[in-house]
């Protein structure tokens, strides 16, 4: 059954309000005006040509997944120092989020490679890892998802998102460590210069922000259907013991 502590005893009534269709819909118009200058508006690279455009969605989907991490690694710091349902939830939202946006980051990045390397994978080190991070997500919804008692799969589910943190930091790392394919990074990469300018550049940035609210949306969303779902389990599992007992209690009086 999940502990309900004082600062915890009240969550989300449904999964959609009012702020959630405002931000559905400003991730909908983002996603529009990405399409209109990543696909029309903003030219082809000199060197990788159409395939450019593929950046646009690759790059920001990258960096929402790493955030998505980020949530489910400090979610299990907090829910393993202060047992917060609250913040074992975020983590777990965190963690669903975070693997749909790393599929597709390993997806566009094999996209991007076919025309950029001649294959659609090779072992290179940011890929691995990449993947590496891929099979860690995964590992932790399967821990979460595992039938036990609340307590018992959230914590084991909360060591595992520990690790989480350090895989995205030897991904973001790799490029420099070890001898890669992959390019390194395109924004700040030498101080305030970049690499990329004009409405390449304006692409970028709209895809960061079309990305990122689609982010947050789902976040809220997913956020809330585990909240109503562990409620109803719990609710379940009330109303089961109260049978039992219900049934105790006729066998008793019954001569």
């Amino acid at each position: 059954m999940i502990p309900q502590t004082p600062t915890e005893v009240t969550g989300p009534a449904s999964t959609g309000s009012r702020a959630t269709r405002v931000l559905g819909l400003l991730a909908l118009v983002a996603l529009g005006v990405l399409v209109l200058f990543g696909l029309i508006l903003s030219p082809a690279d000199a060197s990788q040509g159409e395939s450019v455009r593929i950046m646009y969605v690759h790059v920001p989907s990258a960096t929402v997944a790493y955030i998505g991490c980020f949530l489910t690694t400090l979610g299990s710091i907090i829910y393993l120092w202060r047992k917060s349902r609250w913040w074992e939830l975020v983590a777990y939202a965190g963690a669903e989020v975070a693997t749909l946006f790393t599929v597709i980051t390993l997806v566009t990045g094999m996209l991007w490679g076919r025309p950029t390397w001649g294959v659609y994978w090779v072992w290179d080190a940011r890929l691995t890892s990449t993947a590496m991070l891929l099979l860690l997500l995964l590992g932790y919804l399967a821990v979460r998802r595992l039938p036990a008692d609340y307590e018992v799969r959230a914590k084991r589910a909360a060591i595992v998102g520990l690790l989480l943190v350090p895989n995205v930091m030897i991904v973001r790392k790799s490029v420099d460590w070890w001898r890669t394919l992959h390019q390194k990074p395109t924004l700040l990469s030498n101080g305030l210069d970049s690499k990329i300018e004009g409405l390449m550049l304006f692409s970028l940035f709209t895809g960061f922000i079309a990305i990122s609210l689609v982010f947050g949306w789902l976040i809220v969303h997913r956020f809330r259907l585990a909240w109503l779902e562990e409620q109803v389990e719990s609710e379940g599992l009330d109303i089961a013991i109260a049978e039992r007992r219900a049934e105790a209690l006729i066998g008793e009086v019954a001569p």
